[in-house]
């Protein structure tokens, strides 16, 4: 975060949308045998600062460095909840990544009959 020229903290944002992802997650048996389509929206907080100046990815959040990332472990990894895939996630892009602040959105496609999503969104922050 950056100071604007009236004092304000400003907050520069990057979005990664719909990243999808086939992984183990559910609690029923047939659930755990077969891998489900999950989405994450993404939101992070990064100051955005230097890479605008220098216009180089070495400055930069690497969101494709976040987005395989995200896969890895939702594919490495099975869960019971969305919510413990959430906050997992969430903690990974925090520790990992020059991220101060992140709303993280996990979406699970027709996981209940007769609606077409189910999504969980948290945030988190450093600190």
């Amino acid at each position: 975060m950056i100071k604007s020229m009236k004092g304000k903290m400003l907050m520069d944002k990057i979005k990664l949308t719909e990243l999808t992802v086939n992984t183990v997650i559910g609690i029923w048996d047939w659930e755990k045998r077969n891998p489900q389509k999950v989405v994450f929206d993404i939101e992070m907080s990064t100051d955005i600062n230097k890479a605008s100046k220098s216009d180089s990815i070495k400055d930069a959040l690497d969101y494709k460095a976040v987005s395989k990332r995200v896969k890895q472990y939702a594919l490495e990894n099975q869960f019971d909840l969305i919510e413990a895939l959430a906050d997992k996630v969430a903690e990974i892009i925090l520790n990992e990544f020059e991220v101060s602040w992140v709303k993280l959105t996990i979406s699970k496609p027709y996981a209940i009959r007769d609606s077409k999503n189910v999504s969980l969104m948290i945030e988190r922050s450093k600190g």
